[in-house]
């Protein structure tokens, strides 16, 4: 399996390289230059298979021979065990033809810890057999953070810088993050924005001089191709659990950063029937504009209920670019290059094709809300602000009658208590037991300024892998 970047002048890389490179040379994003697909009866038989099962086989064709068949499930195996349910990824059905696919039973209480709990495991074994010792830098609106935190925090060969706009992070997110010791983690709560904050990642990534020769700079946002990879078998795993391929699903994703929705995407082209997916934004929706108008463009974050959603610019949004545009890398980077500058506008056969899969809806703070206690009322489920805005958006969009509607339930509702009682509901969440002390936790945290020069100084100065 070889990698190209969607920009087109960057060379071709196999996983391993992939894995540690994150942003291209010329500032693309790596894609797979072929799917694996799956016949009908290929994906019929997936529902023999447990989690890290099926995760073997939708991965392994990725990975290649970069890593051994007995090792790789051994990974898988690993990484899925500290998963609090059986099912690591259960079903839970809200109405007649509505489920909820819960993915917030790993460490952290939110669906970044698929495929970080694998990335932290792969850089591992990896950079052990290379010898080699790499410095990760990442952007979080809120989940990310703590779960590249969580899923690397062992790793001897590896220094972790996590960015986070201060003040606008949960208060259970900041301390996922900042309670976790090490002398290699690192939390920089920058006075700023999350896009400010993701900027500064991408900066870091275009100019590196600031690193010592001898630290290669790894990306954990979803940027880096494993994050997608991984996140494509929970699609696989609830559609077969609903009766693929013998009958279509349809998902709704919240979104901002397009990751876990373009994870949806590649599974649709890897052979699974999907009918439909449902973009589902909050305030901040920039994806439901493009949907809507053709055109990108960026506008004031605004801070809302669900901040991990509170993004204006969506890295991956290219990904699909790319097919959009029959993987002319050079219209890409035009077309990126003019989006630096300001709006875009993308042609007419690019969003007709993007429109026979994907809608789009746009959910305000006042019907999350409702929302939450509409479900709370009807079946006495509690979503967090991010997977109700999944469910109304699955709600309002136009699906073929029979068609069942997964919504991706992206984070534990305890992690956002604020927004419950907001909602009204006449329960409280509670924290999983392995985080019921977290409050009492002490805390490791560095506010800087925003600035791109104090953060790579920081980060500079305070190496220690």
């Amino acid at each position: 399996m070889k990698y190209i970047s969607t920009r087109g002048q960057a060379p071709a890389l196999n996983f391993e390289d992939v894995l540690l490179t994150g942003l291209a040379a010329d500032g693309g994003l790596y894609i797979p230059e072929t799917l694996p697909t799956f016949s009908a009866e290929e994906i019929a038989a997936m529902a023999e298979l447990d989690y890290p099962q099926l995760a073997q086989k939708i991965i392994a064709p990725f990975v290649g021979d970069c890593i051994p068949e007995a090792d790789l499930q051994e990974i898988l195996q690993d990484t899925y065990a500290d998963f609090r349910h059986d099912a690591v990824a259960p079903m839970v059905q809200i109405d007649s033809n509505q489920w909820v696919l819960e993915l917030f039973h790993g460490p952290t209480l939110a669906f970044k810890d698929f495929a970080l709990q694998l990335l932290g495991r792969l850089l591992d074994y990896v950079l052990e057999r290379k010898h080699q010792k790499v410095v990760i830098m990442g952007a979080t609106s809120g989940d990310t953070g703590s779960a590249a935190i969580e899923g690397c925090k062992r790793c001897n060969n590896i220094d972790i810088f996590i960015l986070h706009p201060h003040g606008r992070v949960s208060d259970v997110q900041r301390k996922q993050m900042t309670t976790v010791a090490g002398d290699n983690i690192h939390n920089l709560a920058v006075q700023g924005n999350f896009d400010d904050c993701q900027a500064m990642v991408k900066a870091s990534f275009n100019d590196r001089s600031f690193l010592p020769e001898d630290r290669s700079l790894v990306a954990v946002n979803s940027i880096n191709w494993a994050r997608i990879m991984a996140q494509i078998v929970y699609y696989f795993y609830s559609a077969v659990a609903l009766g693929a391929p013998a009958r279509k699903v349809a998902f709704s994703v919240p979104t901002g950063n397009f990751g876990d929705i373009f994870a949806g995407y590649l599974a649709h082209k890897m052979g699974l029937p999907v009918e439909r997916l449902i973009i589902a934004t909050n305030r901040n929706d920039v994806l439901h504009r493009v949907m809507t108008s053709g055109s990108y463009g960026r506008q004031p974050l605004e801070h809302s209920l669900s901040p991990s959603m509170d993004i204006t610019v969506s890295s991956n949004f290219e990904r699909l670019l790319f097919d959009l545009y029959q993987r002319d890398g050079a219209a890409i980077a035009g077309l990126m290059s003019d989006f630096d500058n300001g709006d875009v506008h993308f042609n007419d056969e690019a969003m007709a094709a993007a429109r026979e899969l994907f809608s789009s809806q746009r959910v305000s703070d006042e019907e999350t809300c409702a929302q939450m206690a509409a479900t709370w009322d009807s079946c006495e489920y509690m979503l967090d602000p991010h997977s109700a805005i999944g469910v109304k958006a699955a709600a309002d969009a136009d699906v073929p009658a029979g068609v069942p509607v997964i919504t991706l339930a992206t984070a534990h509702p305890a992690k956002f208590p604020g927004a419950v009682a907001e909602a009204g509901l006449d329960d409280e969440p509670f924290l999983p037991h392995h985080l019921r002390d977290l409050f009492d936790r002490p805390e490791r945290c560095e506010v800087l300024p925003n600035e791109l020069g104090a953060v790579q100084a920081f980060v500079a100065e305070n190496l220690n892998a």
